[in-house]
């Protein structure tokens, strides 16, 4: 153990909250119908009212609101009723009207949890020891996005810098976690899980690298059985898995390492450098903007009907942990094999049609997991998607059990279905016919196999039973692959054995 760890074991304890910010799933801006497609020419999807032009009226898109709700859903989250927008004004070059409309004292939902697997990671990264955890949710609320600065990869960045407005009003909820997070991997596995729920209720599309979601990390230690808080600091926009938890892991350190050496943490805002693995300042908390917040004159508050909430709750598919648990419990499978079978909705949706049409829960695992995934990326497995739908794997799985098929002959269908989206049935007529396990016509080859090969025949019935293995392999010859393996064993130990 290295003595950072051995400290980090005995004498502190991180503390650790989430904001998350996720792009709400819409296919126009919050405030007006600008697109929010991603990779457009700069600044190209724009208009008087994400420019923030004077005279210029924010108009409340509909779907944001009933995306955040499905949202707010999978999150155990309590909708209010009345809710209302506040302007959060502080001026960046990226914020054209000066300020952003966010929501402050009023948010649209408060008081959620989830309950999750969670794990810490050995050297190899691999799982020590998976356990149910608890995460509390303080609020999540709804707010646009701004622009974007760039500060490189410019011709003359280095004196200037651009400004893409593309995502200024861009939907978003923004997730705010209670400090419940002792570790950096409790915090992956958390943020995993979000992303998962997310796309679950498709209120957002989870695209990291795209920048729909996106992660703010505030960490703090303290003595081990202390119950007050340390200084945190706020280490912004971590746009994948493995960057919020080496960022954290970084901070962790660094925050010991000022501690034992007689310094005193400062609240700042970080971000992290992933080239060079380390958090670095951004700004000074204490020299950040009052936000000055104020409720929004031109929206009125958002009222919700107790009604209205029902209908939307209504909608709300089975959420990723309880269909994990309930896969576990119906169908026999393991905890990793039930997580990878609701790593997507679609996968989920996709297992279970297969194991309703072939009665078969492990067949239907062994064929998605070891074969089917190994061939379309989980995001693009899905009922309309896939050239191979449920029903169609649930026939290769039933001419496999009712002999038809070989495990050999049955990859070969299978590869057949994926690259012509034929049915398994007509595939097998094409190659004409399917597994031979008709006892007298195997015998029939198998007596002639052995009639060919006598002095194979005397050593096996001279003791050297492994020749066995030689005779199945001329039956296979002879019947192309055909026969039925086991059938073909049976009949050779009975020819071989009779004098």
């Amino acid at each position: 153990m290295t003595d950072l760890a051995k400290l980090l074991r005995e004498k502190y304890e991180p503390v650790i909250g989430l904001e998350i910010h996720a792009q709400l799933k819409t296919r126009t801006k919050i405030f007006c119908p600008c697109p929010t497609d991603f990779g457009a020419e700069p600044n190209a999807n724009t208009c008087p009212v994400c420019l923030g032009l004077p005279g210029a009226l924010p108009v409340l898109n509909q779907l944001v609101v009933e995306k955040a709700a499905l949202a707010a859903f999978a999150l155990n989250l309590h909708i209010n009723e009345t809710s209302v927008f506040a302007r959060k004004n502080y001026f960046y070059p990226d914020l054209p009207k000066g300020y952003q409309i966010s929501q402050y004292d009023q948010p649209f939902s408060v008081s959620g949890y989830v309950e999750i697997p969670t794990s810490e990671r050995d050297e190899t990264g691999r799982p020590v020891e998976w356990r149910l955890k608890t995460f509390r949710i303080q609020r999540m609320h709804i707010e646009e996005d701004a622009g974007k600065s760039l500060h490189e990869g410019m011709p003359d960045s280095d004196t200037s810098s651009y400004v893409n407005l593309n995502r200024s009003g861009v939907p978003l909820v923004e997730i705010v976690s209670e400090p419940d997070f002792r570790s950096s991997w409790e915090a992956y596995d958390y943020v995993q899980y979000l992303r998962r729920a997310l796309l679950y209720v498709d209120a957002c599309d989870g695209n990291m690298e795209e920048g729909s979601l996106r992660c703010d990390a505030n960490v703090s230690i303290r003595r081990r059985g202390s119950t007050t808080l340390g200084t945190r600091t706020e280490t912004k926009n971590l746009n994948s898995f493995r960057f919020i938890q080496r960022a954290i892991d970084y901070e962790i350190a660094r925050q010991i390492r000022v501690l034992e050496e007689g310094g005193h943490i400062v609240q700042e805002t970080r971000l992290w450098n992933e080239r060079e693995a380390r958090t670095y300042t951004m700004r000074s908390k204490e020299e950040a903007h009052d936000y000055r917040y104020f409720p929004e004159p031109d929206l009125p508050p958002l009222v919700l009907t107790a009604e209205t909430i029902a209908a939307l709750r209504s909608r709300t598919p089975e959420l990723p942990e309880p269909r994990r648990r309930r896969f576990v419990e119906s169908y026999g499978l393991s905890f990793e094999d039930s997580s990878l079978m609701t790593t997507t909705r679609e996968i989920a949706d996709f297992f279970e049609a297969c194991v309703e049409a072939s009665g078969n829960a492990r067949a239907a695992f062994n064929w998605i997991a070891n074969e089917l995934l190994a061939r379309i990326p989980a995001e693009k497995l899905s009922l309309e998607t896939s050239p191979i739908a449920p029903t169609a794997l649930a026939e290769l799985i039933g001419l496999i059990a009712d002999g038809t098929l070989s495990t050999k002959l049955a990859k070969e269908v299978f590869e057949r279905m994926l690259t012509t989206g034929k049915a398994a049935r007509e595939i097998v007529q094409e190659l004409g016919g399917g597994q031979v396990s008709d006892v007298g016509q195997i015998e029939a080859i198998a007596a002639e196999v052995i009639a060919a090969n006598p002095k194979q025949a005397a050593e096996y019935r001279g003791g050297k039973t492994p020749l066995l293995a030689f005779f199945v392999g001329q039956v296979m010859k002879a019947t192309k692959g055909k026969a039925n393996p086991q059938v073909v064993n049976e009949v050779l130990k009975r020819l071989l054995d009779t004098p």
